[in-house]
């Protein structure tokens, strides 16, 4: 065999082994999804939940972060005891993801047949904490905190607070006011945000307390007026309203907007996970969303997640049994 051939040879095998090699030192993915992933929301259609599951969807398919889609699928009865039970049961918690409210602390406490433990969840990220206003109609002539207090004595159960789900977020901020204010007023729960602030904006309720991003449409068109924020000081897309707090009422209330992992899911596939929605939190699209809805707080994941679920769930078990709701 001629030298030039034997060098040839050589490098051809040398080049080879590099491969060879290459392929199994350099770093594989831990886990990637091989199947469409199940994105439950434990709410209906047009509320809160479902528009930022949906946008996050959209942000996952349009910067092209994951290579396979995102499937929501709204599952709200029971108060989101139809979801829990869904993801306590998936058959694959590794393609099975959830997004969050506070009915993720609430509902299990709520009902302990269900026997869910949110500790058993995987913690992916909390993308935000969302947050409540007082709302009424244009027409009722009700511009202040003072004449809703007024008015609502007045009334008694005769108005009507709609809100999303019952012994809910939207029920416990109903069951604060009746409670502090000495008031009677009847709660009517509804599937989703987007209903109740559709029945406001058409009078079949007097009041509601929504999310930012429920009721701005209203808001925008004129048909629906805040009279006060639950939260410690005023939104910046609402200056003009105050916080309960300024009135007097030693109260606030937010709500998680979190992405959780089915019970069982790997250590590899919620690291995974953890890294996808922290690219979508910092994504152009999210920030700005998070600016227009009123939306808070960084990114939170791992082990700080848990640690404000544990929290979380101990605050409303407190203010459950305050209310009666339970034991």
């Amino acid at each position: 065999m001629k030298l030039t051939r034997r060098i040839a040879l050589g490098l051809v095998f040398a080049s080879g082994m590099a491969a060879s090699v290459a392929a199994t030192t350099s770093p594989a993915l831990a886990f990637e999804p091989t199947k469409p992933i199940d994105f439950v929301i434990m709410a209906g259609k047009g509320g809160g939940a479902d528009k930022m599951a949906r946008l996050m969807q959209a942000i996952v398919e349009e910067e092209k972060l994951a290579s396979k889609p995102l499937v929501p699928t709204n599952k709200s009865g029971g108060s989101g005891a139809e979801a829990l039970v869904h993801m306590k049961g998936a058959g694959d918690p590794d393609h099975t993801i959830m997004v969050t409210l506070n009915s993720f602390f609430t509902t299990p406490l709520r009902q302990p047949g269900l026997e869910v433990d949110i500790m058993k969840f995987a913690p992916v990220g909390r993308m935000a904490e969302d947050t409540f206003l007082l709302w009424v109609h244009k027409d009722s002539g009700i511009t202040t905190f003072e004449q809703f207090l007024e008015k609502a004595k007045a009334d008694g159960n005769k108005w009507v607070m709609g809100g999303t789900g019952k012994n809910s977020e939207d029920n416990i901020i109903t069951d604060y006011l009746n409670n502090t204010y000495g008031l009677d007023i009847k709660y009517i729960p509804y599937k989703g945000g987007g209903a109740v602030a559709k029945d406001l904006a058409g009078q079949q309720i007097t009041s509601s307390v929504n999310n930012p991003s429920e009721a701005l449409g209203f808001y925008e068109s004129g048909d629906v007026i805040p009279l006060v924020a639950f939260t410690d000081e005023r939104l910046p897309m609402f200056k003009d309203v105050p916080t309960l707090k300024e009135k007097g009422g030693d109260f606030s209330y937010f709500m998680q907007r979190a992405v959780v992992g089915a019970p069982g899911m790997s250590d590899d596939a919620q690291k995974y996970y953890t890294g996808l929605f922290d690219k979508v939190f910092k994504s152009a699209k999210w920030q700005d969303y998070k600016s227009k809805k009123s939306l808070m707080g960084d990114f939170m994941a791992g082990g700080d997640l848990k640690s404000y679920w544990e929290t979380q769930k101990a605050r409303h078990e407190t203010i459950l049994k305050a209310s009666g709701a339970i034991k």
